[in-house]
């Protein structure tokens, strides 16, 4: 065998060799960039997309959407994503001047769409900036399920290549929603309605309190960048003296103080911290959207008990 023939056999093999290696660097490079409004969504995202897609959150861990202001990276990722996740129902009003700004050309999926929303009462709608929707839809599994067919069909239509990895992860990820619905309306079962009742800092659960049956009193508001009076927090600490409410909880994205004050003159106990508008960071107790709602359900369900 020649020299030369030894030569070429092996710039063959490098060829090959560096030929894979560009072709794993551009199969990277093709995961599909998704914007998702706040971190709850883009835990969702990622279930349904798996390794085809890279999401960034606009509003992080921990982060209040209610109160978000965009910063000019955010524009940029808005700009190159092919597929934007927003929850809608009024939530997000400093995101459509965003995506106007940032001239978004891909697929916007709006992931409330098609569920059975709540109306708020007219003095909720005057104290907050949403609209006439509560936009904390996401606080019931079977809204979520919803969310998760959205995303499905937002991924198919920008990535179809890919479709039925996307909608098998999608039947994965659903299946694991029910036995959470299972779950959750196992923990309640056995506390009287009439125990149901809670202090929030912000009116953030009343889909939750619509599923499963448990009564959340806020003196706040739907939203975290509406003031309570004085007169809201009078009214509730007499509430909960009258009903003999159990337990207040503190929020992850909230000012807790009232919450505090209204433990201390009433004697009720602060029954520990719920996540409502956003997931933790991975090292505490709600790192993702099934994890959040197992932390949430087992702190209240053991404040009642």
């Amino acid at each position: 065998m020649s020299t030369k023939y030894l030569w070429d056999k092996k710039n063959i093999v490098a060829a090959v060799v560096l030929g894979l290696g560009i072709s794993s660097s551009a199969m990277a490079d093709t995961k599909i960039p998704v914007v998702a409004s706040f971190s709850i969504l883009g835990d969702l995202v990622s279930q349904v997309g798996g390794e085809h897609v890279t999401v960034k959150d606009l509003v992080g861990i921990n982060g209040d959407v209610h109160t978000y202001s965009p910063a000019p990276m955010d524009a940029v990722a808005v700009k190159d994503a092919r597929l934007v996740v927003i929850n809608g129902l009024g939530l997000e009003g400093w995101l459509p001047r965003l995506m106007e700004s940032a001239h978004f050309k891909g697929v916007e999926v709006v992931a409330s769409n098609g569920i059975n929303k709540l109306t708020l009462a007219k003095e909720q709608c005057d104290h907050h900036h949403h609209g006439v929707y509560d936009p904390h839809a996401w606080n019931s599994v079977t809204n979520v399920k919803t969310y998760v067919k959205n995303i499905e069909a937002g991924l198919v239509k920008v990535d179809p290549a890919n479709a039925s990895d996307y909608q098998h992860n999608a039947q994965v990820y659903l299946q694991k929603l029910d036995k959470l619905q299972l779950d959750i309306q196992q923990q309640f079962a056995n506390i009287p309605a009439s125990q149901r009742v809670i202090i929030t800092s912000h009116d953030a659960f009343q889909y939750f309190s619509r599923d499963y049956d448990v009564t959340f009193l806020a003196p706040q508001g739907t939203s975290t960048d509406a003031e309570a009076s004085a007169a809201d927090v009078a009214n509730i600490i007499n509430q909960v003296r009258d009903d003999h409410v159990r337990a207040v909880f503190i929020e992850n994205i909230t000012d807790n103080r009232m919450v505090e004050q209204i433990s201390q003159e009433t004697g009720a106990k602060i029954g520990g911290k719920l996540y409502s508008d956003a997931l933790s960071g991975p090292n505490e107790p709600a790192s993702s959207y099934i994890k959040l709602m197992e932390h949430n359900t087992a702190t209240i369900s053991n404040a009642l008990k």
